[in-house]
């Protein structure tokens, strides 16, 4: 593929664990794409698992440098933030130190080493803020406020050191306004850089579409994926008569998600969604699959009905982005990302919240199975036009170099 003529750059890109999960996978979309410029990309991170990662990371397209992965994720189980933070500021201080000077750095998700990296004047630093830490950490006790407020202060104050900030989504620039005062006030506003998917990866739908309902999420209370059950539960136990159509009894639930058996959050979770599925009736028909491969997940994704997409007020979400690229249509919340990525009624449907509401919709697609065809299609046309990693290569690189070169937006 031909790109277009740019200053070849050394770029260096910090993430600060690079498994499976959206920001992840942004991670390796732009490292891809960059490299494809003709730009030196090295990506660093404090832990990069061969067994558990994206196929790209081991493909030598660019360099993935590990730093620090003796450091601890979590003490007892606590203090998640400062060992987060530990760690990408070892990584910081091991670019610093052990490597020559880059262009242009990109660091993502953990903004504290953005002062670190500013040490060399030379160096100019693009943060990627997929959405404010400290709407995502609890502040439920006196206790945790005061251990939360100066982790919430350094958050505010080193983000607002990059040279430009990117966003996932106008939500997401919207939350950070809001929650960003101090540096709204300084006229601080990120630019929106909407994450890809590779459309080229999907081929066409064949004649194995099954009447299964598939959700790809990570094992995170989060993400809301009991929503996915209670409404499969709803369809199948309790509305069966209601839309007298004897396929539904047919109809399944298959539920992939990013695990990681290092993180109690996700053993505890799986085994919440077990118990839920078996209290609701809906066990034999509900299938778990954790960490598959992305051939196996695309292979789920060519064989089902639709999507589903639980996670209220999620700042982006690439799963919606991923299932129409497959040419299937999304069911998922009326807020967030999905409802900059989702056409109503076009290329799927955004619902409320509520396993009756997720419900009706997967009832649309029982009683009308070329329903979902035709939105099939134009969800694949939707991506293929606004949210293609060409599109994302392209601003992505154009940011980057006119960063690089000082210019101003």
């Amino acid at each position: 593929m031909e790109k277009r003529d740019s200053s070849k750059m050394n770029i260096a890109i910090i993430h600060p664990d690079l498994g499976i999960g959206g920001a992840e996978r942004l991670i390796v979309d732009a490292a891809v794409e960059l490299a494809s410029y003709g730009h030196n990309v090295h990506v660093f991170t404090a832990h990069h698992d061969k067994n558990r990662c994206f196929e790209e990371t081991l493909s030598g397209t660019f360099s993935v440098n590990v730093y620090g992965s003796f450091l601890p994720r979590h003490i007892f189980y606590r203090l998640h933030a400062v060992c987060a933070y530990l760690r990408c500021i070892f990584v910081a201080l091991s670019l610093l130190f052990l490597w020559p000077s880059f262009d242009i750095i990109l660091a993502d998700q953990v903004s504290v080493v953005i002062p670190l990296l500013k040490l060399k004047k030379s160096m100019k630093v693009v943060f990627y803020c997929h959405f404010p830490d400290l709407l995502l950490a609890q502040h439920t006790t006196i206790l945790r406020r005061m251990y939360r407020k100066p982790i919430d202060f350094i958050e505010e104050m080193t983000t607002g050191m990059a040279d430009l900030i990117l966003v996932n989504s106008r939500f997401t620039a919207s939350t950070f306004a809001k929650t960003f005062k101090h540096l709204n006030a300084r006229g601080v506003r990120p630019a929106v850089l909407y994450p890809t998917v590779n459309v080229d990866q999907f081929s066409k739908p064949n004649a194995t579409t099954k009447l299964n309902f598939l959700s790809i999420n990570r094992f995170e209370r989060k993400k809301n994926i009991e929503l996915a059950i209670s409404a499969f539960a709803r369809l199948h136990n309790h509305e069966l008569n209601d839309y007298q159509c004897a396929s539904v009894a047919d109809a399944s639930l298959t539920i992939v998600g990013g695990f990681d058996k290092r993180l109690r959050e996700n053993v505890e979770y799986l085994e919440e969604l077990k118990v839920l599925a078996e209290r609701q009736g809906v066990s034999d028909r509900v299938r778990f699959i954790t960490s598959c491969s992305t051939a196996e997940r695309n292979m789920l994704l060519a064989e089902c009905l639709c999507v589903l997409y639980t996670p209220k007020d999620e700042h982006f979400g690439i799963v919606p982005l991923e299932a129409m690229a497959a040419y299937k249509p999304v069911i998922a919340c009326n807020s967030g990302g999905p409802v900059e990525t989702v056409k109503n009624g076009e290329t799927g449907f955004l619902c409320d919240p509520t396993p009756q509401d997720f419900c009706s919709a997967m009832a649309n697609f029982i009683r009308d199975p070329t329903l979902a065809a035709t939105m099939g299609q134009n969800a694949h046309q939707h991506v293929t036009d606004s949210f293609s990693t060409k599109i994302f290569g392209r601003h992505i690189n154009t940011y980057l170099v006119d960063v690089a070169r000082g210019k101003e937006d």
